[in-house]
């Protein structure tokens, strides 16, 4: 069909792919990830230690941390809007085209961040603009890590597909890092100069990263599988209502498997740096050095975790990830209440590079191989941004539970547990996909 063939490349769609285009897609893959989470460590850091006292300062301080710790989750609202929205237009259209604008307006958001007035200047309005551009941010975030996984899996060596699939998790580890250490080294400068400028530095610098995301994603092509689906004219028309049709135990599977690893990927990302520095009382170069190092062991246990998912099968590492995690919630927040530095920092380690990346790192490749090309993009986008509401409101919902609790951490570890022995009952549903053909889609066998 020569449509599809100018629009995706003279390639054949059912030639494998070059190594050059797996590894090109694989760094395209990435840089979305790495933006998206660039961004969100940068925005808890502020939420937890800065928005209180310059964006929400009309309010007490209690009030103000809690409504500033909700607005991490403002963007999980409009996620599965954008996950329809995108996968929609992905499914139908491509994924390149979606996955370059969504990285755009993500980019975009981050850096308006950098530039908003606070309350004393312009009054209630500041809250109100940042509350609407964390709207928006969430439609473009709702359809960037569905599209990112969907294009690394279909490209991805069949054998391969856990291992591929960590490149993109792997954006979550060095976007943590980075912006871990430009926060840090930002909050190293003095009170004033700190609340004055310094905290809007490293949201305005993400704009060289959207310029290189961008040079990246628009030199891609469309993966194999979908440009033949496209030749052959087998693409849904409302991709959305099949996969609500059809897929609806998948849908309920992803939600479930998602719990466990974005509820305690808040918990430590988000909530900890607020509950360090607040309640405990600590510097908060504690918790941002404990973030540091526990996202620097994920550089090992992600690639670690999917390689031996394709060995052993998705399945028992998943399991071993959301019951550890059931395990390890109440010792993880012991250890954090004991004060001591070592502590924290193992808590940190343990729950981010062991427990939960078991879980994350097979994400791209165990949910896309729960759904066929023809609704991958809605179907993985859908069912993992439902789940990420939960995990979104995490920092505010912990921040109430200790509240509630009287300063007692028990709360959150119960709702910790609860969240990852649902995951284990999702996993145990999804059943094994490593060895699935997901190039056979069901309407070439219909």
């Amino acid at each position: 069909m020569s449509t599809a063939t100018s629009l995706h490349g003279s390639a054949s769609a059912t030639s494998k792919p070059r190594r050059d285009e797996v590894i090109k897609v694989a760094a395209a893959s990435f840089v979305g990830t790495y933006i998206e989470w660039y961004d969100y460590f940068i925005f808890g850091a502020a939420a937890a230690l800065i928005f209180p006292k310059l964006i929400f300062a009309g309010m007490p301080p209690a009030v103000a941390t809690i409504v500033s710790l909700g607005t991490i989750g403002v963007t999980f609202i409009t996620r599965p809007v954008g996950a329809v929205i995108f996968g929609h237009f992905g499914d139908t259209l491509g994924r390149k085209n979606m996955l370059v604008l969504s990285l755009m307006i993500m980019g975009a958001a981050t850096f308006l961040i950098g530039l908003l007035p606070t309350y004393q200047s312009i009054g209630v309005a500041s809250p109100i603009l940042l509350i609407t551009i964390r709207l928006l941010q969430g439609v473009a975030v709702g359809g960037e890590w569905g599209g990112a996984t969907t294009m690394i899996i279909e490209y991805a060596p069949e054998n391969r597909r856990g291992l591929f699939g960590t490149f993109v998790q792997l954006g979550n580890v060095t976007g943590l890092l980075t912006s871990t250490a430009a926060f840090a080294l930002a909050s190293s400068l003095n009170e004033t100069a700190f609340m004055t400028w310094g905290w809007r530095v490293p949201f305005l610098v993400s704009v060289v990263l959207l310029a290189v995301g961008m040079f990246i994603r628009l030199r891609l092509q469309e993966p194999p599988a979908f440009r033949r689906l496209l030749e052959a004219k087998k693409s849904v028309a409302l991709p959305v209502a099949k996969v609500l049709q059809q897929y609806p135990k998948e849908i309920v599977v992803v939600f479930a498997m998602r719990l466990s690893e974005t509820v305690l990927g808040y918990l430590i990302m988000g909530w900890l740096l607020a509950y360090i520095t607040g309640k405990l009382g600590l510097p908060r170069q504690i918790g941002l050095t404990g973030l540091i190092l526990a996202t620097a062991s994920g550089v090992i246990t992600f690639p670690l975790f999917g390689w031996l998912s394709d060995i052993w099968g998705r399945r028992p590492v998943y399991l071993f990830g959301c019951v550890g995690a059931c395990v390890f919630a109440f010792p993880m927040l012991w250890m954090v209440d004991s004060g001591s530095t070592l502590g924290i920092w193992l808590a940190m380690i343990i729950g981010y590079g062991t427990v939960l990346a078991a879980q994350y790192a097979l994400e791209p490749a165990y949910y896309a191989e729960l759904f066929d090309t023809d609704v991958r993009y809605t179907g993985v986008s859908l069912g993992a941004q439902l789940a990420s509401i939960a995990g979104g409101f995490t920092p505010a919902i912990a921040a109430i539970f200790v509240a509630w609790g009287g300063g007692a951490t028990w709360p959150v570890a119960l709702f910790l547990f609860i969240a990852s022995a649902l995951t284990t009952l999702g996993v145990l549903a999804a059943g094994e996909t490593f060895k699935r053909d997901i190039v056979q889609a069901r309407q070439d066998n219909s």
